[in-house]
């Protein structure tokens, strides 16, 4: 099973399978406004909606946390677009 996780301070949502990270999304903060500006899948974890999870983890946080989104990975663009 794949367990989403948020760091913050590293600036990142990281996906594991048990102790292997498989996948990542990160983001750069300005002021209030992160910007998430790469997502990334392992090849053979592909297809399972995990670059998604890790997306919306990341639009999640930063609601909580009154931040402000944008993005210059394309995939995330079309993630928030969507929302």
């Amino acid at each position: 099973m794949i367990k989403i996780e948020f760091r913050e301070k590293e600036k990142k949502s990281i996906a594991y399978d048990l102790d292997k990270q498989v996948g990542e999304c990160d983001f750069e903060e300005t002021n209030d406004t992160w910007n998430i500006t790469h997502t990334e899948v392992d090849s053979a974890y592909e297809g399972q909606g995990i670059a998604k999870k890790l997306v919306e983890n990341v639009i999640q946080n930063a609601r909580i946390l009154n931040k402000n989104l944008k993005a210059t990975c394309s995939y995330a663009k079309k993630i928030i677009e969507k929302i």
